[in-house]
């Protein structure tokens, strides 16, 4: 999620458990606590300094870890009591708790995927129920902040929006079964035994699913739009978000797509799939969740195998983080290398 939309989460969390019996912390620092403690995890983005894969296999990692959550709400605490004295660090320390509670809540729901139990264990966990920017979710915490800050003396307002937010959540929970269930059909109508399905949310609108297939080293995916009956056309020469939203389309056209996760070619694949598992690549294979061979380039100069993750193609846009395998000619070992995105984290 969004770093923005993550601090406001947390001052409002903050703002409705605030308790009017207890007014030793002013209304306003504790807001702030909220809001500067819901940022913080990000602060692991400083990874991306060090490099680019570094940043990926740790992000949402130690700073998003509910075993580690105390110790960073202690750590903050720290600077806010030193900021605001003479207030105390132990008045801080709910209020960080619950803006750090409510970032993870977020992201968890995102399909990242968090480190919630590092540093024992670096598997990570998700339910991907919202995109990373999802403008209703966003708008129903400005809404919230807003009416709470005309009526500060009101608890009712931030709560009733951190309600809102559940149920927007809970609806979502209901798209995320209704694009499982359409997986599952297209599964069972083309005989596709002992798959693995997965269901990803997509931009734009909370209509928009991605439906991946695993099955037998392959792929099939489909862009779908849940509430679409008729596909959208006549975008050649519109905007660019309008060309997305065409991307996806109805159901029950099944617009499905294959992908060979190591080409097209079987006399190649296990080939590719020797490159794939070459030492050097580790860092992209852990990284990756549905890897994909993205091209072949071979020239006078070098041979590279260029691989991406379907987590993060979408429609009319090249794929983030895309990584290769590449050798010299006049070289036997392999090395990894990075292939520059449209966005400044590729």
């Amino acid at each position: 999620m969004d770093p923005l939309t993550h601090a406001l989460s947390g001052a409002l969390l903050a703002h409705a458990t605030a308790s009017r019996s207890c007014q030793v912390l002013p209304l306003r620092l504790r807001i702030a606590t909220g809001f500067t403690a819901a940022a913080f995890p990000d602060i692991d983005f400083a990874l991306r300094l060090i490099d680019t894969m570094v940043y990926l296999n740790w992000h949402q990692g130690p700073t998003h870890s509910l075993i580690l959550l105390p110790l960073w709400a202690w750590l903050l605490t720290q600077v806010f009591a030193w900021l605001f004295r003479p207030y105390s660090w132990q008045l801080f320390f709910i209020p960080a708790c619950l803006g750090l509670a409510i970032h993870i809540a977020g992201d968890l729901v995102t399909s990242y995927g968090l480190m919630l139990f590092a540093p024992f264990s670096t598997e990570r966990y998700s339910l991907p129920l919202v995109f990373v920017i999802d403008p209703w979710f966003s708008l129903i915490i400005i809404a919230g902040l807003v009416t709470s800050w005309l009526y500060p003396d009101q608890r009712t307002t931030a709560r009733a929006a951190l309600t809102g937010l559940g149920i927007y959540v809970f609806f979502l929970s209901t798209l995320y079964h209704q694009a499982i269930a359409a997986a599952q059909h297209y599964a069972k109508a083309n005989a596709l035994h002992h798959t693995t399905i997965s269901v990803l949310p997509q931009p734009l609108s909370p209509f928009h699913w991605k439906l991946i297939i695993w099955h037998n080293g392959n792929y099939h995916v489909a862009l779908v739009h849940l509430r679409k009956t008729t596909p959208l056309s006549g975008y050649e020469s519109t905007g660019l978000w309008q060309k997305i939203a065409a991307a996806y389309r109805p159901v029950t056209e099944n617009a499905w797509t294959d992908y060979h996760q190591f080409g097209a070619d079987p006399h190649q694949r296990d080939f590719i799939r020797n490159v794939w598992n070459a030492p050097a690549f580790e860092p992209f294979r852990t990284f990756s969740a549905f890897p994909v061979l993205e091209r072949v380039e071979k020239n006078n100069q070098r041979l590279c195998y260029w691989f991406y993750d379907l987590r993060f193609e979408f429609p009319q846009l090249p794929p983030s983080f895309r990584y290769g395998m590449c050798r010299q000619n006049s070289e036997t070992g392999w090395h990894m290398l990075r292939q520059r995105g449209l966005f400044y984290i590729d």
